[in-house]
């Protein structure tokens, strides 16, 4: 998918769980902090083997359903930035709930290579309330920024979420690729840290066909044998934190541990 990536194997993208940012209900850290616990977590997770890393606005809830202000974007690129100028290793852009637009511009101005859409198409009943596919702008949004370079990570039947009317998962993933233009595509469990169904995995690999798939959740040492088989690549966030716990920071032991069993 990545040129970076084209004979790395299994590919392995570490989370950077930002912390509340300024404006959201839970911000207590200044922003220096902030950033300087994002640099100490890429570069453990750096050291450990990684193939690349995704940033997020994890701790800004309750999420925004679509556009967040211009103070979240303005403060993800700065921090996106420090990451990029500090690590050679792809990085990926995730803008919550759904905003992908805001994360495209994120990754623009960055220099990132990729980024996370929850909703690229379809709708999804959220704890947001309903979410609409935004491919119809996005894309229009990429090919105006001549960014083609910046690749598109599209959920399919996206965690923290259900379906408006039951389809076939089979359905979704054609969608997803032949209408959306979606670049990769990612499979979950029901929320963050879940475990992820490898019968489910294997149905969106089987579908997909040529395009990558990758694990969203529940990647764990105990998990990962009845996955490895069907993914192209795991994104890893709770499992490498410190206790397991997703606000924690990123945990060295852990990291390797994972890595090892990924990359024998």
């Amino acid at each position: 998918m990545l040129p970076q990536w084209k004979n790395a194997g299994k590919i392995v993208i570490g989370m950077l769980h930002l912390p509340p940012l300024p404006g959201a209900p839970l911000y207590k850290n200044d922003l220096k902090e902030i950033r300087e616990a994002m640099l100490r977590d890429a570069e453990v997770l750096v050291a450990g083997g990684v193939h690349g890393l995704m940033i997020e606005n994890f701790g800004d809830i309750p999420f925004f359903p679509d556009r967040v202000p211009a103070h979240v974007v303005a403060h993800m690129t700065a921090i996106a930035t420090a990451v990029r100028a500090k690590f050679d290793i792809p990085l990926g852009v995730n803008c919550l709930r759904n905003d992908g637009r805001s994360a495209l511009a994120v990754a623009h101005a960055s220099g990132a290579d990729y980024i996370r859409v929850n909703v690229l198409t379809g709708a999804r009943v959220t704890d947001q309330g309903p979410l609409s596919g935004i491919a119809h702008d996005l894309l229009r949004d990429r090919a105006l920024l001549r960014a083609e370079h910046i690749k598109i990570l599209a959920d399919v039947d996206v965690k923290h979420s259900a379906p408006l009317a039951p389809r076939p998962i089979t359905e979704e993933v054609d969608d997803m690729l032949e209408r959306g233009l979606a670049d990769a595509l990612v499979v979950s469990g029901a929320g963050t840290g879940k475990p992820t169904d490898p019968e489910k995995v294997k149905i969106v690999k089987a579908a997909a066909k040529h395009a990558p798939v990758f694990l969203g959740s529940g990647v764990t040492p105990q998990t990962l044998p009845a996955l490895l088989p069907h993914a192209d690549g795991f994104i890893v966030g709770t499992y490498f934190k410190r206790d397991g716990v997703a606000s924690n920071p990123v945990d060295p032991q852990r990291v390797s541990a994972l890595m090892r069993e990924i990359t024998f």
